[in-house]
């Protein structure tokens, strides 16, 4: 099974944890999406466990609990709406539904049921990652339990916060970025001093079915460059390496 498993431990238990990340379990029957979201997710610094089926599932609750399950509507056998119901008998894990069907009546059951959020197929994977990390944050909050790292990062004469998509100078003022122009920064920040092509930029910023000989790219650099050189930039922070792509060149550190 592909996936960040936990470490075989002769006293491992079902709250074990290898580290302090949240943890996320995707429950799909479809192995290629459980696949892009677990590369997905893992890239954005999360935990990831998968199953196909509920057997699967309580296979993996019985060694360890996530803090969230991202958990399909339609499966094999025992169904989410039924999953749902049986993990909300106790103090189980945030659940974030996922399904194809668009009906205003299975998001309600599903709501009802006890799921803590509805996300309705297809879906981009940034919206995916905010959603989780919304529940994630309401799941702690009302347990009282550990925060969620923050993912603020400081870079030149910059701090810049990925969750609430805000860039700031040294004087702590707003910078104004579109929203690719704050993607492709995301990207660059989460990914410092290594080269980046343009198709893997491309990807990050506008998701797999962008035309991978899209000139997005290129401009935004080009923007960015300027906005970040107005606003204080003590260096050129965005190199083109030739046949290669770019690299964010600054030295980035946690913020929080």
């Amino acid at each position: 099974m592909v996936g960040a498993m936990p470490d075989a431990r002769s006293d491992a238990r079902p709250d074990a944890r290898s580290d302090a990340r949240p943890t996320i379990l995707v429950v799909d029957d479809d192995p290629e999406i459980r696949r892009l979201v677990t590369e997905f997710l893992s890239r954005e610094g999360l935990d990831v466990e998968q199953a196909e089926d509920a057997e699967t599932m309580d296979a993996l609750l019985a060694r360890r609990r996530p803090d969230l399950v991202v958990l399909d509507l339609m499966l094999p056998g025992e169904d989410g709406l039924s999953i749902c119901r049986r993990l909300r008998t106790g103090a189980g894990p945030a659940i974030l539904m996922l399904t194809a069907k668009s009906d205003e009546i299975d998001r309600v059951v599903g709501l009802e049921m006890g799921a803590d959020d509805y996300l309705v197929k297809p879906y981009g994977p940034r919206e995916h990652l905010a959603r989780i990390r919304a529940v994630l944050r309401r799941s702690a909050d009302r347990r009282g339990g550990a925060e969620i790292p923050s993912r603020r990062f400081a870079f030149d004469a910059f701090v810049i916060d990925l969750d609430a998509r805000r860039l700031t100078d040294r004087q702590g003022s707003t910078i104004a970025l579109t929203s690719g122009e704050f993607d492709l920064l995301a990207c660059f920040v989460q990914r410092p001093r290594r080269v980046l092509s343009r198709d893997h930029i491309l990807d990050q910023v506008r998701g797999r079915g962008a035309e991978p000989f899209d000139r997005t790219v290129d401009m935004l650099v080009s923007r960015l460059r300027r906005k970040l050189a107005s606003s204080g930039a003590e260096a050129e922070l965005i190199a083109t390496v030739r046949n290669g792509g770019y690299l964010f060149t600054p030295t980035v550190k946690s913020a929080s």
